[in-house]
C-alpha cells in the first residue's frame, strides 16, 4: 500500500482526496520509485478538470523525482538506489511511490537536488522542444513569450536569451515585471493593462515577430496572431486561461500566411535517446548556471488541492512541488 491523491470525478480542487492505494510490483520494463518530490503542472489541472480526458477514477501528476527501490524484469537502464526523475507519466505521480517505465525516466546528475529535478524536468523539457525543435531559436531572432514569469517561462526566457534571441515577455501584472527582467526579457509587456500586439509592433518597428510561444490560450489568442510577422509561427502549448476558441483557418491567411501548431512533449521525446539528449542539454545549462532556478514553493502531498489553487490563481512565479511524508 502507498498513499496517493486520487480523483473519482472531474471538477475543482475539492475533488482530490488523499487515500491508501494498492501498488503492484513493477512489471516488465518498470522500476518502482519512492518519491522525494513531485512536480505540479498545469497539465495536472487539465486532467483534474476534464479539459484533458482521463479514465476515472484516476491519480494525478506526471512528474516526480526520487530513488529506485526495485526493478521489474528486463530493466538495465537503472538499478536500486539510483536517483531518477520522470516527466511524462504515467499519470499518478501525486503519490509516495509509483511504478514508472524505465525508458521514460532519466538519472539525476550530481549537484541537482530531488526538488529541483522535480520542479524543472517537465518544464525544462518543454522549453527544450519549444526553443530547439518546434522553432529553432537562433542568434538575432526576436521572439514573443507569454507568461514569462511562469514555471516554463522562467527556464525558456533564460535559455532563449543564451541562444542570442531578443525576448519580449508578457506578464499578468506589474509585480512580475522585475522578475521577468531579471530572467532576461529585453522588453516586458503587462497584459492586464497594455495592448500586447500594439506593443509588439512598436518594439519591432511594425514588423512583428517570427514566433510566438503561447501557454495562456483563450485570453491571448488574437493578440498572438496579431503579433506575428508574415509566415510567422504560432506555438500554442497550453491553456492557462482556457482553450483556444474554434477558429476559421482562413484567418491564418488573412494575417500573413501564418503557421499554427499545438505540440506536446511526448512527440519530441518518444525514444529514450531523444529523452536523454533533451534532459542532458537541460541539466548541462543548469550546471553551467545558464539557467538558474529559484527554489520551488513546497506543499505537503496531502495539500495538493492548495497547490492547485495557488497555480490556478496565476499569481505564482516559478515552480511548485509536493513533498511526501
Amino acid at each position: 500500500m502507498t498513499r496517493a491523491i486520487r480523483i473519482e470525478k472531474t471538477g475543482g480542487p475539492e475533488v482530490m482526496s488523499f487515500q491508501d492505494i494498492a501498488l503492484k510490483p513493477p512489471g516488465e520494463g518498470e522500476v518502482r520509485v519512492r518519491h522525494a518530490a513531485i512536480g505540479v503542472n498545469f497539465i495536472d489541472i487539465y486532467h483534474r478538470t476534464g479539459l484533458y480526458k482521463v479514465p476515472l477514477p484516476s491519480g494525478l501528476g506526471m512528474e516526480a523525482a526520487g530513488v529506485v527501490e526495485s526493478a521489474g524484469p528486463n530493466v538495465t537502464r537503472f538499478r536500486a538506489g539510483d536517483r531518477i526523475a520522470y516527466a511524462s507519466g504515467p499519470i499518478g505521480a501525486y503519490s509516495e511511490e509509483a511504478n514508472v517505465v524505465a525508458n521514460r525516466a532519466v538519472k539525476i546528475p550530481e549537484g541537482v537536488s530531488d526538488e529541483l529535478a522535480a520542479a524543472i524536468l517537465l518544464k525544462g523539457l518543454t522549453a527544450h522542444y519549444l526553443l530547439r525543435r518546434t522553432y529553432r531559436v537562433k542568434q538575432g531572432d526576436m521572439i514573443l513569450y507569454h507568461a514569462a514569469a511562469g514555471g516554463v517561462g522562467m527556464i525558456a526566457v533564460q535559455w532563449a536569451r543564451s541562444l542570442g534571441a531578443t525576448v519580449i515577455g508578457t506578464v499578468g501584472n506589474d509585480n512580475k515585471v522585475p522578475l521577468a527582467q531579471r530572467l532576461g526579457c529585453h522588453h516586458v509587456i503587462v497584459s492586464s493593462r497594455e495592448n500586447i500586439a500594439s506593443r509588439v509592433r512598436e518594439i519591432t518597428g511594425g514588423k512583428g515577430v517570427p514566433v510566438v510561444y503561447d501557454s495562456v490560450g483563450r485570453d491571448t489568442f488574437m493578440a498572438s496572431l496579431d503579433s506575428l510577422a508574415p509566415l510567422g509561427l504560432f506555438v500554442s502549448f497550453g491553456n492557462a486561461s482556457g482553450p483556444v476558441p474554434p477558429f476559421d483557418a482562413s484567418i491564418l491567411a488573412q494575417k500573413g500566411s501564418l503557421f499554427f501548431t499545438r505540440p506536446t512533449l511526448m512527440n519530441y521525446v518518444s525514444t529514450p535517446e531523444e529523452l536523454d539528449v533533451a534532459a542532458g542539454e537541460l541539466f548541462d545549462l543548469v550546471a553551467r548556471g545558464v539557467v538558474r532556478k529559484n527554489d520551488p514553493k513546497r506543499f505537503a502531498l496531502s495539500q495538493a488541492a492548495e497547490a492547485h489553487r495557488a497555480l490556478e490563481s496565476r499569481q505564482t512565479t516559478g515552480s511548485l512541488v509536493l513533498i511526501p511524508g
